[in-house]
């Protein structure tokens, strides 16, 4: 078995070892938690590098995934929160968050339309950074005034999305060749992608072993109904995509979510405990992942034999 052989049968099992990593190492990723960002600019960098400007076009597949992202996590706060404020929180920030800045990396690996994805992410990304001071101000009851939010929320999203993206643009313009060189090294995306989730990971764990135990059982509560909100938007937004051909683009736009921002979210605007959602998400949403690139090897596999 040479190089390339390993590592594409290595490939599926790589998110289910950074989660156990992340786990398991929890109480040192304190140390490398200031990592996170400069992985998921050079995650974005080198993925920008790939894509065409041209290529970025809004289409009715788009809209209708936002029409589920927002409406959607309006839709079951509201069903929820006569049960349970907290679980409700938990569910709508799960689904109200924008797109995982790593959804193009797990796409490209997948087989889908690295564009359409790109277009989403940024798509999905501007209109939470419009929406969220004034949907996270009515449902959290936060003190912060709405303008305040928007700057910080503004602040949080924009650097995430856009500053990569001007860096691919200008190597483009300057070095044609270094650029498509760039481009060419979507692998090594992927494995910074696992090393973000191993810091994730751990920062969860932290998080929930802080909580008292008498928090328990609203924690399990939390996280199952994460997990159900997850397999739903990546199966919703799968159906959207065979609409138009594209069943793995519409999938991760619609189910892979940027669960760093959503935490975030969760312990500055809503109640603390909701962040255990998108914690339990990171989970979930990897799980997941790791079976399509199980399946996907699989399939490409018996394609070529």
């Amino acid at each position: 078995m040479n190089g390339p052989q390993f590592r594409q049968l290595l490939k599926p099992w790589i998110l289910p070892i950074a989660m156990v990593m992340g786990f398991l190492c929890h109480n040192l990723i304190g140390y490398v938690s200031f990592l996170t960002q400069w992985l998921i600019f050079l995650m974005l960098f080198i993925t920008f590098c790939r894509i065409d400007p041209k290529e970025i076009r809004l289409s009715p597949m788009l809209f209708m995934l936002l029409t589920v992202q927002v409406i959607g996590a309006l839709l079951l706060y509201f069903a929820i929160s006569p049960l349970s404020t907290d679980v409700a929180q938990g569910v709508f920030i799960c689904v109200f968050c924008p797109t995982a800045t790593a959804a193009p990396v797990i796409t490209a690996a997948l087989g889908g339309s690295l564009p359409r994805v790109v277009a989403y992410s940024l798509l999905s990304n501007i209109t939470v950074a419009i929406l969220a001071a004034p949907l996270l101000a009515a449902i959290g009851g936060s003190a912060i005034g709405i303008i305040d939010s928007g700057l910080l929320i503004g602040a949080k999203v924009f650097p995430l999305i856009i500053i990569p993206l001007i860096a691919a643009l200008a190597l483009r313009a300057v070095s044609p060749k270094v650029h498509r060189a760039v481009g060419s090294r979507q692998a090594l995306s992927f494995y910074l992608w696992a090393v973000a989730i191993i810091i994730a990971v751990g920062n969860s764990v932290e998080f929930i072993l802080r909580e008292p135990a008498s928090k328990i059982p609203e924690i399990i509560l939390i996280a199952v109904a994460a997990g159900a909100v997850c397999f739903l938007q990546f199966f919703i937004g799968r159906r959207i995509g065979a609409r138009y051909g594209d069943k793995v683009s519409a999938g991760q736009g619609l189910g892979q979510k940027n669960t760093v921002l959503a935490i975030w979210f969760a312990l500055t605007y809503l109640n603390p405990i909701a962040s255990v959602g998108p914690a339990a998400y990171i989970a979930w949403q990897n799980t997941l992942n790791s079976y399509l690139l199980y399946r996907h090897q699989k399939n490409t596999v018996i394609k070529r034999s």
